[in-house]
């Protein structure tokens, strides 16, 4: 199947508030929020304005998934973009967070021209991304330890990654100097 990414505009507030609250979400935290808070933050334009955009991963017309790039205001003084990618329970393990990884990061590469890096962070028990963020040339820069709320006051291990400009250019992934402090 064709995998596409659409971006959200304000008429989607309610397929957006419908995708979070019936999604399943078990490594994005504890808070749900509800159908209101949602649709004005679409309006509000926490989801898409000069800090943030937000992509619909869409397969045979279907939407499947949501990326939304956030810290994008920063860029032009040299920050690091994240992000927050969501696969609908029905179509993980397809490789979709794969393929929107890799696009995500060639989308902000070409639109921000002087952009060197991307970041993102997920749960230490989030196998699946761990893998996805090392196959498309993410390299592990960091290890939280229990810094990301959970469940019932759960909390867990984060893990961050980050893919730089030039490795993306050349291919090859250059880890961080683990041993720095000797």
């Amino acid at each position: 199947m064709d995998t596409s990414y659409r971006r959200l505009v304000a008429s989607d507030a309610d397929l957006l508030a419908d995708f979070l609250i019936n999604g399943s979400w078990p490594f994005h935290g504890p808070a749900a929020l509800d159908r209101d808070t949602i649709r004005q933050r679409v309006f509000d334009g926490f989801y898409d304005g000069d800090e943030s955009r937000t992509f619909w991963i869409v397969e045979g017309g279907e939407r499947v998934g949501l990326i939304r790039l956030f810290d994008l205001a920063d860029v032009p003084e040299g920050g690091t973009p994240l992000f927050d990618l969501r696969v609908d329970s029905a179509y993980r393990g397809r490789g979709l967070g794969g393929q929107a990884l890799v696009w995500l990061t060639g989308y902000l590469f070409t639109e921000f021209p002087d952009l060197q890096r991307i970041e993102g962070t997920t749960r230490k028990d989030n196998r699946a991304m761990r893998r996805t963020f090392l196959s498309c040339g993410y390299a592990k820069e960091a290890h939280y330890r229990d810094a990301w709320p959970g469940e019932q006051g759960h909390v867990h291990d984060a893990v961050g990654y980050a893919i730089l400009r030039r490795d993306r250019l050349s291919g090859v992934t250059t880890p961080p100097d683990w041993n720095d402090e000797t």
